[in-house]
């Protein structure tokens, strides 16, 4: 119906309808997909592997070495597992106990985004 609409404005133009012009793409070969270069395994970013001292307040947690940030991360939620400390309704909320209350700022419930924030202050 829209195309009788269009054919009799361009008649009363005084033009000729336009046609729809369909042109099959002419078909080129299929390039062969190059193999992907192999990926260079991923680098650790220095800043995270360059060991910190924690103080004495979260060695109490995690140890008095120097160890780099990230498995201060995984022995502060290994010492939360074995303890139980993960709030079980909700799971983002650590429940403190006497050591992380003190690593926590004296709080008693932190979220872990939070946690991290906390635990910053007591690296060196």
């Amino acid at each position: 119906m829209a195309a009788k609409k269009g054919k009799k404005a361009a008649k009363k133009a005084g033009k000729k309808p336009a046609k729809k012009a369909v042109k099959k793409a002419a078909k080129k070969p299929a390039k062969k997909a190059a193999k992907p270069a192999k990926k260079a395994k991923r680098k650790p970013n220095a800043a995270f592997m360059r060991p910190v001292q924690p103080d004495a307040t979260l060695a109490a947690v995690v140890g008095s070495n120097a160890i780099p940030r990230t498995e201060v991360t995984k022995k502060l939620w290994a010492y939360i597992k074995k303890h139980g400390l993960q709030d079980a309704k909700e799971r983002r909320m650590i429940n403190a106990d006497a050591n992380l209350k003190a690593v926590f700022g004296g709080k008693g419930k932190v979220s872990m985004f939070e946690m991290t924030k906390l635990v910053g202050k007591h690296l060196k």
